[in-house]
C-alpha cells in the first residue's frame, strides 16, 4: 500500500487553515492565553504526525521497486509494500515502505537503512526522551510524563528496556573519546574512589522471606556501586590554621574565596567490582597524562582494599586520607572523653585537627594509646582511644597534610562523596526500589553520560554503531547545514532538564526497579 501524497498535503493545508483560525478566528478572542496555548500545543503534534506521515509517503515512492542484489550476487525481488510502525514524539505513524524478500535468499527493506531507523519502532528521539528521563527519575514517573505532556504511552518496561539496549556502547564510546585539550586542563591530576551500596533483589522466593523482621534483621540486600572520579585541579596552597577556620567556623580567606574549580570532572559507576572500576580509571587516567600535568593525587577513605589497590595500580599518584573521614575519628575521640555538649569539646577539636593538619598525627597516635592506658577512662573510652590510634597508625603513609597543603594539593575527597550522594544514591535508593545487576549497570553508564555532559554526542555515536550493526554500512552524515542547525536546537539535553528525584511519601510506592 503506497500513501497518497496529495491526499496528505491536502489534509495538512486543512490542518493548518484550521490552526490559523483557531488562533485569531472570533472563537478564541474570549480565550484566556493558557486555553490557547494548550490548543496550539495539541494541534501542532496532529500537524506534526501528519507531516512526518508525508515524509514517509514521499521517501517511499521514490524508493525503486527493481530487484535487489544482495552482498552474495544473488537477487532479491520485491514483493509488495510492507507496513512497519514508527513511535514518534507525535504518536504512532505507519509507515509503508517497499519490501523485497526471495525464500531461501533473504528478506530487505532498504528504506529502513536510508532513514535510519532502528530495529524496533520507538524513534530515536523518544528513546533520548525517555532515557533522559528515567536516568534522573523513576521509570513510572517518566511514563506519566511523557503520558501527561505528549499523550504517548510508553510502559516502564520499555523504558527499562531501552536504556538496557542504549547503554550497551557507552563503553566503547568513552574508549574511543579523545582526551580534553591540555590548555582547558589544570597542574593536578586528581582521582577519586569510593564504594556506594545499591539495593537489589532478593535472591531467595517471596515464599521464604519473613512477614514481619525481627530485631537487627534487614530487608533485602546491597551490592556496592564503586564510584570514581578523574579530574585536574590547580594548586591552592592554604596553611592548617586556614583550613580550621574554614572547616569549623565558615571563615573564607580572600585566596579561599578563589578556590580553584575541578576541569573536565569524569565521573563513573560500575557494579563489577573494585579491580574493574579501578583498570578503567586507570585507562582514563592514561589518556589524560601529558607535560601538563604536575602532580598527582589520589584520594580516598580508610578502605583498606581500595587503598591497597590505588597504590598498586597508580604508583606514581600520592595517595592521601580523605581529611574528613580523619577527622571523623578525632569527633568520636572527643565525644567519647567530653561527651556530645560539653563547652570544650569543639576547642579541642580545633586544637587537635590542627595538630593533624600540621604534620603531628604520630604525635596524636602517642597520645592516644597513652590514654588508653589510664584506668581514669572507662572501657569504652580506651576502646575509642585505641581504635583511632591505630587507625591513625595505618594511614600515616597518607596522612603528611602539612606538606599536601604546601603544595596545594587537595585533602578532601568531597567530589566523590557528593557523586556517591547525587549520582547513586538519590536515583538508586529511593523507597521500595530493588534493583537487578544488569538493570543498574545499564542505567549507571547512561546517568554517567548525563552527568558528563555527553549525552547528545553519546547518542549521535549509538546511532552510528547501532546503524552500522544493523546495515552493515556508514551511517550518513547529513548534508544539509539547515537541518544540522535544527538538530543542534533540538537535543534532549537542552530541551528536557533533568526531573527532580525528590517525590512525595506516595510517589515513593514503587515497584520492583528492572
Amino acid at each position: 500500500m503506497i500513501s497518497n501524497s496529495a491526499t496528505i498535503i491536502h489534509d495538512i493545508r486543512q490542518e493548518f487553515a484550521g490552526l490559523l483560525e483557531f488562533v485569531s478566528g472570533a472563537a478564541t478572542q474570549a480565550a484566556t492565553a493558557n486555553q490557547v496555548e494548550r490548543g496550539i500545543f495539541a494541534l501542532l503534534l496532529t500537524l506534526g504526525a501528519k507531516l512526518l506521515a508525508l515524509f514517509f509517503a514521499v521517501r517511499a515512492a521514490q524508493c525503486s521497486r527493481e530487484s535487489l542484489e544482495t552482498a552474495t550476487g544473488q537477487r532479491l525481488p520485491y514483493e509488495r509494500e510492507r507496513k512497519r510502525d514508527y513511535f514518534s514524539i507525535f504518536g504512532k505513524i505507519p509507515l509503508w515502505r517497499p519490501y523485497f524478500y526471495k525464500k531461501g535468499v533473504g528478506s530487505a527493506s532498504p528504506l529502513d537503512a536510508a532513514l535510519g531507523l532502528g530495529d524496533d519502532c520507538y524513534s530515536d528521539l523518544v528513546r533520548e526522551i525517555t532515557d533522559y528521563l528515567g536516568v534522573y527519575n523513576v521509570y513510572h514517573k517518566s511514563s506519566a510524563i511523557l503520558s501527561q505532556l505528549l499523550g504517548l504511552h510508553v510502559s516502564t518496561r520499555v523504558i527499562a528496556e531501552n536504556i538496557a539496549a542504549d547503554a550497551r556502547a557507552v563503553e566503547r564510546y568513552y574508549a574511543q573519546k579523545t582526551a580534553p585539550a591540555a590548555q582547558s586542563e589544570a597542574a593536578i591530576l586528581v582521582i577519586q574512589a569510593d564504594g556506594k551500596g545499591v539495593p537489589m533483589v532478593y535472591d531467595a522466593p517471596a515464599a521464604s522471606n519473613p512477614v514481619r523482621l525481627g530485631k537487627g534483621q534487614k530487608r533485602g540486600r546491597k551490592k556496592e556501586a564503586l564510584v570514581t572520579t578523574v579530574y585536574t585541579i590547580a594548586p591552592h596552597v592554604r596553611t592548617p590554621q586556614a583550613v580550621v577556620d574554614s572547616f569549623f567556623d565558615h571563615q573564607e580567606s580572600a585566596t579561599s574565596a578563589r578556590r580553584p574549580q575541578p576541569q573536565n570532572k569524569h565521573i563513573w559507576a560500575t557494579m563489577e567490582g573494585k579491580d574493574a572500576a579501578l583498570e578503567r580509571l586507570h585507562t582514563q587516567v592514561t589518556k589524560r597524562e601529558g607535560p601538563h600535568i604536575q602532580h598527582r593525587v589520589a584520594l580516598c577513605d580508610g578502605c583498606e582494599a581500595l587503598q591497597t589497590r590505588i597504590v598498586g595500580q597508580f604508583e606514581n599518584f600520592a595517595l592521601i586520607l580523605d581529611f574528613i573521614h580523619a577527622d571523623e575519628y578525632l569527633w568520636d575521640v572527643g565525644t567519647s572523653l567530653l561527651g556530645e555538649n560539653h563547652p570544650q569539646r569543639l576547642a579541642w577539636m580545633k586544637k587537635q585537627t590542627q595538630l593533624m593538619l600540621a604534620g603531628k598525627t604520630k604525635d596524636l597516635v602517642t597520645q592516644f594509646r597513652q590514654l588508653a592506658q589510664d584506668t581514669q577512662y572507662s572501657a569504652a573510652q580506651q576502646a575509642q582511644l585505641t581504635k583511632t590510634a591505630n587507625y591513625f597508625a595505618r594511614n600515616l603513609p597518607y596522612m603528611d597534610y602539612a606538606t599536601y597543603l604546601e603544595r596545594g594539593w587537595p585533602i578532601a575527597s568531597g567530589v566523590i562523596e557528593g557523586a556517591c550522594r547525587h549520582f547513586v544514591k538519590d536515583r538508586c535508593e529511593l523507597s521500595g526500589m530493588r534493583w537487578q545487576r544488569s538493570g543498574v549497570e545499564a542505567l549507571l553508564g547512561l546517568r554517567a553520560v548525563a552527568e558528563n555532559g555527553d549525552w547528545d554526542a553519546y547518542h549521535r555515536f549509538r546511532r552510528q554503531q547501532r546503524h552500522a550493526s544493523l546495515y552493515n554500512v556508514p551511517y550518513s552524515a547529513q548534508p544539509w547545514p539547515e537541518l544540522q542547525a535544527i538538530e543542534q536546537h533540538t537535543t534532549v539535553a537542552q530541551a528536557v532538564p533533568p526531573p527532580t528525584t525528590h517525590m512525595s511519601k506516595h510517589e515513593q510506592q514503587l515497584p520492583l526497579a528492572a
